[in-house]
């Protein structure tokens, strides 16, 4: 197996590590919110944890994309390596 096989499976099972440890710390820190919201002020419409963790990883998931794309560009000097 070439090097850069081998590098391109560590990134992509590194990057799996990284989503699924963010995936579960924002639904922790979502649950914990929307208890102490509901807890101090009962009044107070709460939005649902599902929509604030899917915002926040739509967000992380848009970083991690931009960053790549800006990685490929200072690597090879295009954005998308290899498309003319």
């Amino acid at each position: 197996m070439s090097p850069l096989a081998i590098f391109l499976i560590l990134i992509v099972f590194l990057t799996a590590l990284l989503v699924t440890f963010l995936a579960r710390q924002f639904q922790e820190e979502n649950l914990i919110h929307s208890i102490k919201n509901q807890m101090t002020n009962p009044k107070i419409k709460t939005i649902e944890k599902e929509k604030i963790v899917a915002e926040t990883l739509n967000g992380r998931f848009a970083m991690i994309g931009l960053i790549a794309a800006v990685g490929a560009y200072l690597t090879t000097g295009q954005i998308i390596p290899g498309f003319v």
